[in-house]
């Protein structure tokens, strides 16, 4: 599991030092406080740990030059150059350190890299990851990213169209579409809150998406099949999860961190609890899960839910402080964040509304 992520001058951080749950995260901020850069940092990070095992002949210049080209694939700096991910306006600051991120894993497993607003190449400053073992082999499974943007509307194609022609799209998507091709796990070998997480949106959905290969998704119901892309996209959204669970792309503990950006988009807030028992399950399970969030009813259903002797939820709310810097703090209990921009919103709107039905009565 990810321990810990510290920031220095990276995007749009000044300083930042994020302490995670084991089991939830929830990120929430205004808009420009740098949600998904964060959910970004750590899942390239998580991703980071594996490059070793996932290219065991090459040396460590070409293990560098393979983070590099991942760190601009996912963050689509300017120009392609990884440079331009040094925070901007830190020099006209008079800040000149270079640029640092560091994750913390379990098992006293580290890795941290820098950069300068010049660099071309990542720099390793610390890389202590273990052998796989029986104890840590959760260091050694993919992360998963599911984007705010849901998927299944576009993948016909998009695999060769990506790889040929270097669409816009940042590198999570490919990442994306290639764990939902990946083939269907057998029944008995998924685990029991897998399986009934599957059924549960499948019941909500009317049916299940269909996976053909080559990006090919149908959606059938039992009388008939239809194309994915005229199914609602909220159900496409939360489709994308059961294909992630029926794969084994997420199998609570054992699968790498589950990152999820907005996942209440374009879902109706009828389906929210579900997906909030869902999520809250496999955390349970032991699957870590880190997301972030502008939603009211999504962040409510998980103070609701959760069992608050057992289960470990850790809110994350970002802000600018008097300086313009951004900063974070971290709490357990859902009535201690500051800011809550999200539930300040919500009463200033019930206020409005008490407001206009009792008249001046209300103020």
């Amino acid at each position: 599991m990810i321990e810990n992520i510290k920031l220095r001058n990276f995007t749009a951080f000044n300083k930042l030092d994020i302490p995670l749950s084991p089991k939830i995260n929830i990120i929430i901020g205004e808009n420009g406080t740098g949600k998904t850069h964060l959910l970004k940092i750590a899942y390239a990070l998580a991703w980071a740990a594996l490059t070793q095992q996932r290219f065991p002949n090459s040396n460590e210049q070409e293990r560098i030059q393979k983070l590099t080209e991942k760190f601009i694939g996912i963050f689509k700096p300017l120009d392609d150059k990884l440079g331009k991910l040094y925070r901007d306006g830190a020099i006209r600051e008079g800040d000149t350190e270079q640029a640092s991120m560091a994750i913390s894993f379990s098992f006293d497993q580290n890795l941290a890299f820098t950069l300068y607003h010049n660099s071309r190449m990542l720099q390793i400053e610390k890389w202590k990851i273990n052998e796989p073992s029986a104890v840590n082999n959760w260091a050694e499974s993919e992360p998963v990213f599911i984007p705010t943007k849901e998927m299944l509307s576009f993948m016909l194609g998009f695999g060769g169209l990506f790889d040929k022609f270097q669409l816009s799209f940042d590198e999570l998507f490919r990442e994306l579409y290639t764990l939902l091709e990946l083939p269907t796990l057998r029944t008995d070998k998924l685990p029991a809150k897998s399986k009934w997480a599957i059924q549960e949106i499948e019941k909500i959905c009317g049916g299940s998406f269909i996976y053909y290969g080559g990006g090919k998704v149908t959606f059938k119901t039992a009388t008939n099949e239809f194309s994915a892309n005229v199914m609602a996209e909220g159900f496409r959204k939360i489709g994308i999860l059961a294909r992630l669970l029926e794969t084994g792309a997420i199998y609570p503990g054992s699968s790498g961190p589950l990152f999820w950006d907005e996942p209440e988009t374009n879902v109706n807030p009828k389906l929210l609890k579900l997906l909030v028992e869902i999520l809250l399950e496999l955390s349970r399970n032991g699957q870590q899960i880190i997301l972030a969030t502008h939603d009211y009813v999504l962040l409510k259903w998980f103070d609701l839910l959760m069992d608050k002797d057992t289960d470990d939820i850790s809110f994350h709310a970002l802000f600018r402080d008097e300086n313009g810097n951004i900063k974070i703090d971290t709490v357990k209990d859902y009535r201690s964040i500051t800011p809550n921009v999200i539930a300040d919103t919500f009463n200033d709107l019930t206020k409005e509304q008490v407001n206009k039905n009792m008249g001046g009565l209300g103020k």
